[in-house]
């Protein structure tokens, strides 16, 4: 089962993730778009410097228009290009997945069920939620923050059974990360995008450090009440609050506020002092931040289901100001924020 493994998509986590697999061994095939990073590969392999590891390992690269000629055929492909990427990349990608093969998205956002069920099927998709910090600027070398030991993934079947082909996906990815099996993965998966909207689109928009970012006065206060719109939202779409991070179900009782908190703070501690949110690699990067996935879901579905998210609604138009170029990230752009939750009748007194 699952003998030839693709990586579609090879930032910092599909970097990571590839040459781990690579490392212990298994067939894999890295398929990316950025030309240079993958003749680096091509060339040199994959160069990936954890906190307590410095892999180089020799990888499989292909560019995105050697897969025609190639004509592979893969048994389970893990895609982790960034969440405005993925629909184009599902239909690329369909052709050369197995008559069985399987579907594995690490990525952030509600991608499975909100894009690649509809291109791949929703009987051959499985999901999975992860944590891991890193970054790539440099074609063929990862600056990973987080080490294998301290990196975590939960993967499930959509329908919440515990199937063979899962418990194999858990031990495939258990050389790139401590790995749960969830029977409840999109519950799973809205408990770390309620993290996410929390720290990657306010964070997203200062471009700080997440250490610098978090001594912010009132950023906790912001991130609660950005938090507790995303659990309202979750909850009317029928999706309840699992553990993530590895951590207990018992820290994931009491206070919502306290849990919220809890769960943001032990990200942030295992991402490590180095870590700076994903948005901020793609504005330097000049690309497109994916925070309209994020808050901008939750923002969606709150519209689709008349719940008011007027916090998630302003960092989204925020960032989408960011991708239209008409701000730049900055940390003056805290004030911004507060003028924004002011115009939409909130109080925002814990803004200094």
């Amino acid at each position: 089962m699952f003998e030839k493994i693709a990586v579609f998509g090879t930032g910092a986590i599909g970097s990571s993730t590839a040459a781990d697999l690579t490392d212990a061994g298994y067939d894999v095939t890295i398929v990316d778009q950025w030309p240079a990073h993958v003749e680096a590969m091509k060339k040199n392999g994959l160069h990936i410097q954890m906190p307590d590891l410095d892999l180089k390992v020799k990888v499989k690269a292909l560019h995105l228009c050697e897969l025609a000629s190639e004509k592979p055929e893969f048994d389970l492909i893990i895609l982790a290009v960034k969440s405005f990427d993925t629909r184009w990349m599902a239909e690329l990608m369909f052709p050369y997945l197995s008559e069985d093969g399987v579907l594995v998205g690490l990525q952030n956002s509600m991608n499975e069920v909100e894009i690649t069920c509809d291109i791949i099927g929703r009987e051959r998709i499985v999901g999975a939620c992860i944590e891991l910090s890193g970054e790539l600027f440099t074609p063929g070398f990862v600056q990973r923050n987080t080490p294998r030991t301290g990196t975590w993934f939960a993967v499930g079947e959509l329908n919440g059974s515990i199937t063979p082909r899962l418990e194999k996906i858990q031990e495939i990815l258990s050389h790139v990360a401590n790995v749960d099996i969830s029977t409840n993965i999109l519950g799973t998966k809205w408990t770390k995008l309620i993290v996410n909207s929390m720290s990657m689109g306010p964070w997203g928009l200062i471009g700080l450090l997440n250490r610098e970012v978090m001594k912010l006065p009132g950023m906790f206060d912001l991130a609660v009440d950005l938090g507790m719109e995303t659990v309202a939202v979750g909850t009317a779409l029928g999706l309840n609050v699992e553990p993530v991070f590895g951590l207990s179900a018992d820290d994931f009782t009491g206070e919502e506020d306290k849990m919220l908190l809890n769960a943001l703070k032990t990200m942030t501690g295992h991402t490590g002092p180095r870590a700076r949110t994903a948005p901020i690699h793609d504005h330097l990067k000049d690309r497109k931040n994916e925070i309209e996935f994020i808050n901008g879901l939750v923002s969606k579905k709150g519209k689709e289901l008349g719940i008011s998210t007027p916090f998630n609604d302003a960092i989204s138009e925020l960032a989408r100001e960011i991708n239209l170029g008409n701000l730049k990230m900055d940390p003056s752009n805290y004030d911004l924020i507060k003028q924004k939750l002011l115009e939409k009748g909130m109080s925002v007194d814990y803004l200094k």
